[in-house]
């Protein structure tokens, strides 16, 4: 027990200076001084201050503030833990090393000159029996001799005395191990106690702190899941595609190249981060509809799944390579009925807005074909990442295939019109259905050297243009299969519509039968489309009278 004790005793004294350190607060103090010197109280004041600079209004300063509460909780928790801490385990193991122990040890050493002290006693005692030479049988007599065995007598009863009273305590030491264990367990109890209760109010701030979140609308669109933005923002229709495609129908439906035309990277980026916040100048950006373009381009590129999903794509890539071309538009029609509604909503958007854009083909020069080359590999990729060259010519060239059809028969694909300006905001539309015209637009048949002579006026010049790959596609031996589509016209689209979504099987469309087949073409960009067919006399907006169709 004496070798434990000194070993007890060194144990005790590092775990209580160890444990002393680990303390944030000012031991010894009350709860209010030491509140005021933990790092945790410096914190909360920072971030409460910083709440109250910024304001409710705006998101950071409501993170702020709602940090700033739970962190002050969590400093009122850590200085109840460290005052129980330190009633419970520091100051007993204070007591322990540097009282218990040391009393002990200082009741050994006492018995050590006792044990002299009776030595001493008795030899001085022996030492006067052998000067009165008295033999050694007999004992000493005399007051002095009384004196000396009285005082030999009294140290052994002291020694005695002193030598239960140790080992006493040393008994009592041996019982009392089990209560300085317990000191451990106390302090993993409190421990536990203390992060069980700064978990509670973590996990108690948190769902307010993610419902901020949600609840804030100004949130990135580009590069974010489809179904994430229009969850949070509360739309069908994703924000950028409804006003890149509204601006682009008060602005931008005869410019010539759209979406082939690259517009400054300037003019993009910034386009691109004012959607981002959903603050979008329309009179700033209607001078230059390549820009809108560009980051309508960059938003369905950047998704995370494309706009058809990758679900679909070998479905659509088989669709694109069925030659006979009434069973090759069934199976496109029935992989849009497989969409997911948010992403059915948008392309059915999108495409609507692309058939309106070359009705306009004389002028901007983007028939169905052209816009299929330079919109249609934004819209569907496939999954794993491969070779760009690769891609480009292969998985594209179907892609095209694809897309090139849903643009000449988007009223068979999507029946029914479609409202553009959804909420309104981007512009002034007087839309009536998918085929009339917008007031702040110039009619189709309108002088286009007079139109381009006012655009000139008043947009400047684009800095780069993408004809590298039209051109490409352009090229022979490629493989590029342009489908023979001349068969369904627009003005013969509203004999064969439907008004629910039937699928064409039970009712498949036949060519009018006034209308001859076009010739078969292996270029994309002489593929037959609406400007091919007959068309009735114009009215004052070039579109043929609303009976005739």
């Amino acid at each position: 027990v004496e070798k434990r004790l000194e070993l007890v005793k060194q144990v005790s004294h590092s775990t209580h200076k160890k444990l002393t350190a680990c303390l944030q607060g000012q031991q010894g103090v009350d709860a209010d001084k030491r509140s005021k010197k933990l790092p945790l109280t410096t914190l909360a004041q920072c971030l409460m201050e910083g709440s109250a600079v910024l304001g409710d209004d705006s998101l950071l300063g409501k993170m702020l503030r709602l940090c700033g509460e739970a962190e002050d909780k969590l400093a009122q928790e850590l200085i109840h833990f460290e005052l129980q801490v330190e009633r419970d385990v520091i100051e007993p193991l204070f007591v322990l090393a540097e009282v218990e122990i040391p009393n002990i040890q200082k009741q050994r050493k006492h018995l050590a000159k006792l044990v002299l002290d009776m030595d001493s006693s008795r030899t001085r005692w022996q030492q006067s029996a052998k000067s009165s030479g008295l033999a050694s049988n007999l004992q000493p007599s005399g007051a002095k001799a009384d004196a000396l065995r009285e005082e030999m007598e009294e140290a052994a009863n002291r020694v005695e005395i002193c030598r239960d009273q140790l080992s006493a305590d040393m008994y009592n030491f041996v019982a009392k191990e089990v209560d300085y264990a317990n000191y451990f367990q106390t302090l993993i109890e409190v421990q536990a106690e203390y992060h069980r209760k700064s978990l509670a109010l973590l996990q108690n701030v948190l769902p307010q702190i993610k419902a901020q979140q949600e609840a804030w609308m100004e949130k990135p669109s580009f590069g974010k899941p489809l179904e994430e933005h229009l969850a949070v923002s509360g739309r069908e229709i994703a924000f950028p595609v409804e006003a890149c495609v509204t601006m682009l129908l008060e602005c931008g439906m005869q410019e010539e190249g759209l979406f082939r035309v690259a517009p400054s990277a300037s003019k993009l980026k910034k386009l691109k981060a004012a959607l981002d916040c959903c603050v979008v100048d329309v009179q700033e950006y209607s001078a230059d509809p390549h820009a809108i373009a560009g980051a309508l381009k960059s938003y369905l590129r950047e998704l995370p799944e494309p706009l058809m999903t990758f679900e679909l794509y070998e479905e659509w890539i088989q669709a694109s390579n069925i030659p006979e071309q009434e069973k090759r538009l069934q199976a496109l029609w029935n992989a849009c009925e497989k969409l997911p509604k948010a992403n059915y909503n948008n392309i059915r958007y999108l495409i609507k807005f692309l058939a309106k854009l070359t009705e306009y083909q004389d002028m901007n020069k983007m028939t169905p074909s052209n816009v299929a080359i330079v919109l249609g590999p934004n819209l569907l990729w496939p999954q794993a990442d491969g070779n760009m060259t690769e891609m480009m010519t292969t998985v594209s060239l179907q892609i095209v295939g694809i897309i090139e059809p849903l643009i000449q028969h988007a009223d068979w694909f999507f029946p029914g019109d479609i409202e553009f300006n959804v909420t309104g905001n981007y512009g002034s539309p007087m839309h009536v259905n998918h085929n009339a015209n917008y007031s702040s637009m110039p009619s189709p048949d309108m002088d286009h050297a007079d139109r381009r002579q006012h655009d000139q006026a008043r947009r400047p010049l684009s800095v780069a243009t993408d004809n590298m790959m039209l051109e490409f596609y352009k090229k022979d031996g490629m493989g590029v299969r342009v489908m023979d589509t001349s068969w369904v016209a627009r003005r013969g689209t509203s004999g064969v519509r439907k008004a629910s979504s039937t699928p064409p099987a039970a009712q498949p469309p036949a060519p009018p039968a006034e209308l001859p087949a076009a010739p078969h073409s292996p270029i994309p960009e002489q593929s037959p489309d609406i400007s091919a067919t007959p068309s009735p006399p114009a009215t004052s907006f070039g579109f043929p009278p609303g009976a005739e169709r």
